[in-house]
């Protein structure tokens, strides 16, 4: 295990949990690596207090400001071929980059991977953040990630380890009006690359208010909807109608969208009664039977609650349906 794995962990004002995150590295089983930390800007000491006494370590000062500039100035540094993305402020499992190392050994078709992740917190991980959690882990496959890939980011960024010529192929990140990891998952996904996972956990995942995921706009679940209807429409289903499955708020906003990026939208389908044979944006609800018939668009599923994917997959599944082509979850 002699191959060289460069970590790159992008910091802005670490604090009480930097060194814990930077230690989970250090200490990994997987000896030969490099760990380069980005200061964004810091001024709460967490980054000069840092023991620098491992020569892995190596400090660089940002140029610019952002994440996605701290990640692409480490990128520059990097000297191994695969390269790992790690936060100041969760824990890496000590056999992390040796499973992942392994995983990609094993499978040379995969461009990136990431990771099965348990979230912590001061406070209990329960409700949503649960069923978040338990969806990550349960996409794990280059097929689940591609069909699944308009739910949300499958894929979790901390625990993120790139081929060096995918992630050039990719530019590295980008500045954009949505999510960054989310984007270039998506950019990925659009260019044909394969994303997979290994089974296990390898990542403690710290849940807190001050997580920038719960503080820039760009987060938001308007921004993630923007992201998903921009691939959509430009990538993965050019040139073609769909049809919505829900025609509540995610249904209606999706139709908004979908709308502004050039797309066409056929009708909507819905199950409940009062709405089918109606019209919502001078559009067409069908009943759920519609989603059955022959050479119909594409069917854009914008229903969340909870159970309702399993039983919409069997539906469609019944009736010769095939998700991520005839249909894609999008909520």
């Amino acid at each position: 295990m002699n191959e060289l794995i460069s970590v790159v962990m992008p910091v802005h004002n670490g604090g009480e949990f930097l060194q814990a995150a930077v230690d989970s590295i250090l200490l990994q089983t997987h000896r030969a690596l490099e760990l380069i930390i980005v200061d964004d800007h810091s001024n709460d000491g967490a980054v000069t207090n840092l023991n620098t006494s491992d020569p892995r370590l190596k400090i660089v000062l940002a140029r610019g400001r952002g994440v996605v500039n701290a990640f692409n100035q480490g990128f520059e540094h990097c000297r191994g071929d695969y390269i790992a993305r790690m936060d100041g402020d969760d824990i890496a499992l000590a056999e992390r980059l040796e499973v992942q190392f392994e995983y990609f050994r094993q499978n040379p078709a995969i461009d990136i991977i990431s990771c099965c992740v348990e979230f912590f917190s001061a406070n209990r991980i329960q409700g949503g953040l649960l069923r978040y959690q338990n969806w990550l882990n349960s996409v794990r496959s280059p097929l689940q990630i591609h069909q699944q890939i308009f739910i949300e980011s499958p894929m979790p960024n901390p625990g993120a380890m790139f081929r060096r010529r995918a992630l050039q192929r990719l530019e590295g990140y980008r500045e954009m009006a949505w999510a960054e990891d989310y984007d270039l998952y998506l950019r990925a996904d659009a260019a044909g690359m394969q994303m997979g996972k290994p089974d296990q956990v390898l990542l403690h995942w710290r849940e807190h208010e001050q997580r920038v995921t719960h503080t820039d706009p760009i987060y938001s679940r308007k921004q993630f909807m923007r992201a998903k209807t921009h691939f959509l429409v430009k990538h993965r289903f050019p040139g073609q109608a769909v049809i919505l499955w829900g025609a509540g708020p995610t249904g209606r906003l999706m139709h908004d969208l979908i709308i502004s990026e050039g797309g066409q939208v056929s009708g909507f389908i819905e199950v409940h009664p009062r709405r089918i044979g109606g019209r919502k944006r001078a559009l067409p609800v069908w009943p759920v039977e519609k989603a059955a018939a022959d050479d119909i668009p594409v069917v854009l599923v914008a229903v969340g609650a909870a159970g309702a994917r399993e039983k919409i997959t069997e539906f469609m599944s019944q009736n010769q349906k095939t998700q991520g082509s005839d249909y894609v979850f999008v909520a």
